[in-house]
């Protein structure tokens, strides 16, 4: 059974937030949540957050133990972009672009349905 929670419009460059997600990947909740603890990045409290999420939906709607589900997929996607100018030298403008990112975390039992 897989169960999934999504934080979107996470203010972070989806490129910044797949280093950590990649890391914690076929990983058991208990050690994904240790793992991403003790890393001191934004990125990681943003992953932190989410799967704390997905581990209450499997607990609540499911009634499944966090001890028994594994990290099945991370998914990091492309969110919109803010598109913001920046002053520059001699009255020009530097473009700026704010990127934000979707987060997935999928969850399994490793039981089929």
């Amino acid at each position: 059974m897989e169960i999934q929670a999504l934080t979107r419009y996470a203010r972070m460059s989806p490129k910044k937030v797949r280093e950590v997600a990649r890391l914690i990947q076929g990983r058991s909740v208990p050690e994904a949540l240790d793992f991403v603890s003790l890393i001191p990045r934004k990125s990681a409290r943003l992953i932190a957050k989410t799967l704390k999420s997905a581990v209450a939906n499997a607990e609540n709607n499911n009634s499944l133990s966090a001890d028994q589900l594994t990290v099945h997929r991370a998914l990091i996607e492309n969110g919109p972009v803010l598109k913001r100018f920046k002053a520059g030298a001699k009255g020009s403008a530097k473009p700026r672009v704010k990127r934000m990112s979707h987060l997935r975390i999928v969850l399994t039992d490793g039981k089929s349905n």
